[in-house]
This record gives structure tokens, sequence and C-alpha cells, in this order.
């Protein structure tokens, strides 16, 4: 067995090492197609003979094999069954008895086989983890409920459905009953080890896990068991919310202990209970509010009760939003209280915020601009504040502002030795003028009629923002974050005014200062008015935009080293924004531009460390070339090839797929040029099969074969890459995920290749289709081959159309075309198609057919009259215009699933092409070309007109037809 595990150990210890990671991950991904390559990865996990970082490395590696491979998109196992069975049997009691890094990695490895398996294929899990319990093994105890915290977590954020709650009954009726008796023994075991400093530290790691659970459990409804000992259960979370033994106390004023998150986990499930159960835990709450109150006013002001502060802060918000609780805090004395001694204790700067704006930077701009900081002390009392403000707006403005009034004289008095009394009155003022959430796009979008925040801006904060020197930089950030909170606040003039102060800023050598100054920026550049015109137009930025560009790739270059040039994404967004307003004018700052991303594109090539960074980075190159490569294509593509193809060459997973689309881009930017060598040597290396087995190319190898075809038809008759091309056609069409691109491809084939070329294929590529179709077809595969029909049936000048479509179908199976018409093409027609130019084509087909096609004049006369009606109704619905828009949006990359697969740049995003520009008004074409044709054939239409359409259908016809 040793040596069955010793080769995949060796490569796990490699994938370490950062000099051979690469390539060691590559044989770690040839290892997994092994039968039985996951039980291997599981007994490395097992085996305490190895190192705890091979042990981890195992699990991580197992945990990524199970999310590529345990199930299909139609959630079929992908494994044998017995591998399966095997890895359901071995997953939880080795959970339980491995070191806690490699139980996190285990325990997302079952929620993720839980998504799928729980509960019908896995319906003994809740049975297996209840019969591990015991009355007093804590390591026991713990390694179960973190595998049940695991998969009952996933409950959370998830809508109510029968399915969800018919899974959470299920867990109940097996898991309700031994949890509460659990709960109960370990309440029992801190009393009674209490003196004992490790047994009870390990007491309250089970009570922790607990708490988590009586959250998981009850957060879609309240249990019955847990309202049938609601006193109980009350009694226990107050005992421990109030806990306290010097036993648990650290000498670590950073990090929190098992005391605080118990307490902490406490308060996170009074908020839910309060939110969702106040009816039963209503009798309840008063004495859950006296000790929450009590312990904000008594608690130290070290990071380590940051969490529970806030938790403790977010269940006084909770009870404020309750109007008979709420009325509580209607009083000056009280609220005066309230602010003194809640309020500005946990939202005036600390020393350890200053240690973290001057240590950890850009830590400090994630927490405070991105929402992450909403565990943090300040995030907490501004919502307990702002849900005053909205229960009693005049009486908490009116309080808030003579400390507003307090702090700010308080500055003016010393300026330099009280500037933390200023960064509290700011934010204090913010927190009451501010209504609702800060939004991306807009910033807050309403403000509190009391005060005016315009005015405030222009008496208290502009002049740190116009001060060269003298101002402590907090309260420079504090001036450029109030622009950006009150952004949609300020005028146009204002802004005209206020951005070329911004960009000075970047100048500034404090790191948070030129962060956030390329954070308003950037904002700004995005802001638009109520018509969605850009507050901001191009010609503001024109201007500043060359010195604004140099300076942001100076910062960001600033250290060379891989990781730091990509540690800031705020600054490349900017760069972005920078690139996307002022358009072609791009080309006056086109070799800077250029030579700048190119070299940040080498450096972090070799260490992709910051997803967000280089996604920004990819759009910004994508910008770049929609606007100047229709302007100097070849420059651009001489200059990008290298580093492209270099990415492509060393297979850097993360940017390969961001490569291919702006290869593309590049491609469709001068698509009537000869295809250049550089681009001729990529046919090959994007034809072999292994480069499409990874999900994440697909879309834009697909959109890059696309555009290379239409310039390189003869070099791929010349060499024999027809056949590949189909081969990627029918593996993708076999695909419900990429049957899409399949389409896409095949639609590209047609239109690049002449007819001699495509008929001896088109027989078995409809055969494939048709197989789908019949034994496999999803909504959209149906919509997709409707508008293959039409996009074929359109193209009959070219050799193609309608009679093309039928004899190769007939020649397939006699008689299929008919019923194939009827019950496919026409219903899905009328009924499915949506998307304008998919409606376009459509159009164009049935008009082709009715005009120029002997079958359907011959042989189906019935169905000349059926696609007379269809296009009829077809045209009775306009097609809308297409659209233009300037505003070109970016992923939001705090997306869960931003970064997982394929990411789409919007920059340089493929315009949806119309097969027929040169028809614009749809209707009047469709009446010119059938009158045309009309005198083509002899009178034919208005023959078939008169003997095969109702009266009602040829005067609608008549109305269409020019006299």
């Amino acid at each position: 067995m040793a040596e069955e595990l010793q080769p995949v150990a060796q490569l796990l210890n490699a994938s370490l090492d950062p000099r051979t990671n690469k390539q060691a991950e590559l044989f770690l991904l040839q290892e997994e197609r092994k039968p039985g390559f996951s039980l291997i990865l599981l007994r490395i996990v097992s085996d305490a003979s190895y190192p705890d970082t091979t042990r981890l490395a195992s699990a991580l590696c197992f945990k990524n094999f199970v999310k590529r491979n345990w199930t299909d998109e139609d959630g079929n196992y992908k494994l044998p069954q017995t591998e399966v069975a095997a890895i359901k049997q071995e997953l939880v009691g080795l959970m339980i008895s491995v070191p806690p890094s490699c139980q996190a990695q285990l325990g997302d490895a079952i929620s993720i086989i839980a998504d799928s398996d729980f509960w019908q294929r896995w319906d003994t899990l809740v049975d297996d983890l209840v019969s591990r319990l015991t009355p007093d093994n804590f390591q026991i105890n713990n390694g179960v409920l973190r595998v049940a915290h695991s998969i009952f977590r996933r409950w959370r954020p998830l809508y109510r459905t029968n399915e969800l709650y018919t899974e959470i009954n299920h867990v109940l009726e097996k898991f309700g009953a031994p949890f509460l008796t659990l709960l109960e023994n370990t309440d029992r075991m801190i009393e009674q080890k209490k003196g004992d400093r490790q047994a009870l530290r390990q007491c309250f790691s089970t009570m922790n896990l607990l708490i988590k659970l009586f959250y998981d459990l009850s957060c879609h409804d309240l249990p019955p068991m847990f309202e049938e000992h609601i006193t109980a259960i009350s009694s226990l979370l107050h005992k421990y919310l109030t806990y306290d033994n010097p036993l648990l106390h650290d000498d670590d004023d950073a990090e929190a202990g098992q005391l605080e998150y118990v307490r902490a986990g406490i308060c996170e499930a009074l908020i839910l209970w309060v939110q969702k159960y106040e009816d039963a835990f209503g009798p309840f709450l008063e004495q859950f509010i006296t000790s929450a109150w009590n312990l904000l006013t008594n608690i130290g002001p070290e990071t380590k009760y940051d969490i529970l502060v806030s938790k403790a802060l977010q269940f006084l918000t909770a009870i404020a939003h309750l109007q008979a609780h709420a009325q509580n805090f209607n009083n000056e004395q009280i609220l005066g209280q309230v602010v003194e001694k809640v309020i500005l204790p946990n939202l005036s700067l600390r020393e350890s915020d200053v240690e973290l704006f001057e240590d950890e930077p850009i830590e400090f701009v994630r927490r405070d601009l991105e929402g992450s900081d909403s565990d943090t002390r300040r995030r907490a009392a501004t919502d307990f504040l702002k849900q005053l403000m909205e229960q009693f707006e005049k009486l908490v403005t009116d309080v808030v502002s003579k400390y507003i009034r307090h702090y700010l004289e308080d500055y003016s008095r010393d300026a330099k030795a009280n500037w933390k009394s200023k960064d509290t009155a700011v934010y204090l003022f913010s927190s009451i003028a501010a209504k609702g959430v800060v939004t991306s796009g807009q910033g807050v979008k309403s403000t509190n009629p009391l005060v005016d925040v315009v005015d405030f801006f222009q008496k208290n904060v502009a002049s740190d923002l116009l001060a060269d020197a003298g101002v402590e930089a907090i309260l420079k950030v504090d001036a450029i974050k109030y622009l950006y909170i009150f952004r949609a606040q300020m005028t146009q003039q204002q802004w005209r005014d206020v951005l070329p102060l911004l960009v000075k800023q970047m100048a500034f050598p404090n790191y948070e200062v030129y962060t956030y100054a390329a954070i308003a920026v950037e904002r700004v550049l995005m802001l638009t008015d109520a018509a969605g015109h850009p507050v901001l137009s191009r010609a503001d930025l024109i201007p500043l935009a060359g010195d604004l560009l140099k300076q942001l790739f100076s910062i960001i270059q600033k250290d060379p080293a891989p990781e730091k040039v990509q540690e800031n994404e705020f600054l490349m967004r900017c760069v972005m924004r920078v690139l996307i307003v002022i358009k072609d004018d791009v080309m006056s700052n086109l070799d800077l531009v250029l030579d700048q991303l190119i070299n940040i594109t080498k450096i972090i090539c070799g260490n992709p460390s910051n997803p967000r960074f280089y996604y920004y980075h990819f759009e910004a190159l994508g910008a770049l070339i929609r606007f100047a490569a229709p302007k100097d294509s070849g420059k651009l593509e001489r200059s990008l090839y290298e580093p492209f193809a270099a990415v492509i060459q060393n297979d850097v997973q993360e940017f390969v797929p961001y490569v291919f689309q702006l290869f593309a881009a590049l491609l469709e930017a001068n698509a009537s040029a000869t295809l250049s060598e550089y681009y001729t040597s990529l046919i090959q290396p994007i034809l072999m099969p292994s480069v499409w087995e990874s999900k994440g190319n697909v879309p834009a190898l697909v959109r890059l074969l696309s555009s290379i075809m239409p310039r390189s038809t003869e070099h791929i008759i010349k060499n024999n890459q027809v056949e590949p091309i189909l081969g990627i056609f029918q593996k993708l069409i076999s695909v419900k995920a990429h049957e899409s691109y399949g389409f896409d491809l095949l639609e590209s084939f047609i239109s690049s290749f002449p007819v001699a070329t495509v008929q001896p294929y088109f027989s078995p590529m409809l055969t494939i289709m048709l197989t789908r179709l019949q034994n496999s077809k999803t909504e959209n595969f149906s919509i997709r081959f409707v508008r293959f029909y039409h996009f074929v049936s359109a193209r009959d000048e070219e050799g193609l159309g309608a009679d093309f479509f039928i004899t190769t179908a007939e020649q397939i199976q006699s008689g299929m075309f008919a019923p194939l018409y009827l019950s496919v093409i026409l219903p899905d027609t009328q009924q499915k198609l949506a998307r304008p130019l998919d409606r376009k084509i459509a159009v164009v087909s049935l008009t082709k057919t009715l005009a120029d096609s002997t079958a359907f004049v011959e042989r189906y006369r019935k169905g000349w009259g059926y696609t007379a009606e269809a296009l009829l109704k077809l045209l009775a619905s306009p097609l809308p215009p297409p659209t233009t828009d300037d505003i070109i949006p970016d992923h939001d990359v705090d997306d869960l699933s931003f970064g997982v697969g394929f990411t789409q740049l919007n920059t340089c995003k493929k315009p949806a092409k119309d097969p027929r520009p040169e028809v614009t008004d749809v209707k009047a074409w469709v009446g010119r070309y059938l009158k045309e044709a009309d005198g083509r054939h002899n009178g034919r239409i208005t023959t078939c007109v008169r003997e095969r359409l109702s009266s009602e259908t040829q005067a609608a016809m008549a109305a269409i037809l020019p006299a």
C-alpha cells in the first residue's frame, strides 16, 4: 500500500514548492484520471507518518478533486459507484480523526458532496453522525459537529422550498434530540471542569460548535423541539452570554478566544430569533437586552473583543428595529447615553485601527470599502446609529449633532494633537447624513434632509483635500471617502472642480491616500445622472488622462515583485476605467499604455496571486484593443503577440481564457486583413483536444477560432484541419453547458468556408444534432437548433437554403423533414425565439423559403401556407432597433461565482453580429423581396397566396407586398 501512496505523496510535496508546483500539478491531473485516486488521497490524509503539510495538501487536493469530478451537470456520478460508496464510508470517520487544518478541507469536500447527494443519496449520513456522538469525548464530538456544520450551514442563504424543508425535517427528526442532549451534557461538563483549564477550553470548543449548529438548525423555521424547550434554551444562552472564567482568558489582546466566539455566536443566534421568532422568543428578550447593554458598556477596546462587540451591536440594532422596544430609546437623555457609552467608544479610532492603517494598508482599504468590515466595531456602531435614525430622525440628528460640534471644536483648538476628534466628527456626520447603504454605482442615493452634506464638506472637509502638507493621512482619506460616499449629491460643476484635486492625490506618498483617490476617481467616472448620462464626460478627463495613467502605472510597479505589483486591484481598476472613458483618445498615450500593460503582464505571469487585479488588468487590455486596434491593429498585434503567446506556452491557466479573448478581439478589429504568421501558428495548438478540456477555455477558444476561420480558410483546408474543427463541434454539442458554443462554432464554420467544403460534412453534423434533439434536448438546444435551421435556410445565395437543408434531412431519414418542421421549427420560431437578431434571421429564412424553395411549392403545399402565417406573426411584433451603450460594466468581483471557470471581458465583448445588416426596415424588405421573387418565378408567389392562404391571411400578405 505504501508503494501506491508514495508517488502521489511526492507529487503533493512538489506542488508545495514554487519551483516545481506547476509541473507537479500537471502530473497530479494525470494521476486523478486513474481509478481510486481519491481513495489514495484520503489514505495519505489519514496516515500520521506523513508530515502535516503533505496531509493538508492531500486534503486540499481531495476537495478540489471532488469539486471537479463528483457529478456531471445532470447530477450523475462521474466516478465508479464503488469509489463513491468507499468515499462516503471513509470520509466522516476520517474527518473526525485528522488535525483541524485537514478537517476544514475535508469539511468543504463533504459540503460539496452534500450539495449533490444529501439527503436522498446519502440518507445514512445523519444516523452515522449521531452514532458517533459520545457523552464526554470532546475530540470525537467536535469532529462530528464540524461535519454536521459543514452540511447544515448550506441552508443559511437558501430560499424556502419544499425540498429544503423536507431535508431540514429529515435532519431534525434524527439529529434534534441528540443535539439537545449534547448541549445539556456540555453545559454540565463546563460546570464540572470549571477549574481545569485544558478541559474547560475543550468544553467551550464544543459549545462554540453547538451554538453554530443551533443557528443552522433554526435558520429557516423554529424547530418544534426548540420551541418545546425554549425556556431552558433561553436560560442556557443567557448563561453563556454573561459567562466568564479567568481560565478562558488569554494574554493575546489581538486574537479572540473560545469565550469570545461563544458569546458572539449567541448574539448572532439572538439576532436570528429576534428577526424570525419574536412571538415565541419575545418574553425572554429583556434579560438579553440588559446583558448586551452591560457587555457593551464594560468591555475593553482590545481587538480580540471586536467580533463580540460587533455582534452585540447588531443584536441591539435588531432590537431597535422592533417598534415596541425601539420606544425605549425615544428620549434625549437615553439617546445621549447610547451615543456616549456605546456608539462613540466603538466608532472612534483606536490604536489598533491606526496600526492597521500604517502596517497593512491594503487590508485597511478592503475592510473599509468593500463591506468586509461588517464584523468591525465601526460598521456595527454605524448600523446601530442608522437604525435609531430610521426610528427617530430628528431626535438622533439633534443629539449626534452636539457631539459632532464638540469634536470639531476640540480639533480646532489643537489640530495636530486632536486630529482623531475630526476623524470621529466626519464619521459621525456621515453616519447620520447617509440614508440606506452606500451603493457601488451611485454611493448614497438619499440623505438626511436635516443636514447639508455639501455645506459640511465645504466648511469642514475640503480643506484636508486642498492641503499639500500638514494634514494627517487618515484625514485626507476621510475627505476622499466623504466624496466617494456622497458623490451623487455633488453637482456636475463641483465634480469638475474636484476631479483635478483627486488626481493630484495620486502623487501623495501614503498608500491609503492614493488608493482611495483611485477608487473615488474610478467611481465618479462611472457615475451617471437621472437620465443615465455620465456626470463627467470624456472631455473632462482627457486633459488629465496622460498624467493620471502615468502616475497609476508608476504606483502599481513601485515594487517590482509580482505579488506587490498585483496587490492593489483598485489602482488597476482605475486604469481600466480611464481607458474606457477616453476611448480612442488613448492613441495619444498608446506607447505608454501598451508598454506598461505588457510589462505588468510579464511580471505577474510567473505568479498570478490576485484574481481581482489581473481581471481588471485584462479588462484594461481589452479596452486598449477595443479603442486602439481599429486605428493601428498592426502595432497591437506585433506588440501583444509575444507576451500573450508566452501565457499559452507556459500554460498560465489563470490567464489563458483572458488571452484567448484578447487574441480574438485583436483579429475582429481588423477582420478583412490577411492572417499574419503569428496567428496562423496558433491554429494547430488551439485545435489540440487537451486545450479544450478546461471548461474556462471553451467560450474564449470558440470566439478565437471563429475569428481565425474567415481569414484562413485556405490554410485550414490545405493542412487538413477541417475535421479537427468539426470534431470540436461534436464534443461541444454533446455537453449541455457547451451546446451554445458548439452552435456558435458551427455557424462560424459554415459562414467562413465554401459550400463545397461544408457539404460533405453537413449530413453527419445534422445527424448528431437530430439525435440529440430526439434523445436529450434542452430548451436552449431546441432554440439553438431552430436558429441554426434559419441560419442555413437564409443563406440560399451561397448554395445553402431551405432546399439544401431538406435534401440533407431526407437523405438521413425519408419523411423526416415535415414533422420536424411542423412540430419543432415553426412552433419554436414563433414562441421561443426572443432575441431580435434571431427573429430577424427567422424572418429572412421564412421569406426566402416562400420566395425560392422548390420543395415548399411542390412537396409541402400546406407547409407553404403555414410558413406564410408564421412570417406574418413575426412581422406583427416589430423588431427593436439594435442598441449601443457607452457604459461598459465590469464584473462584481465580490460575487461568489467570480473567477470560477470562464470570466468574460466586457471591454472587448464580442458584439452580436447582424447577419443581414443591409436589411434595416424588415417589413419593407420582405415585401420587396417577395415582389421581386414573384417576378422571377412568373407569378408563382401570387398564385400560392391565392390558392394556399385563407382570405384573412391573403389580406395580411397583400398589406406587406408593394403595389
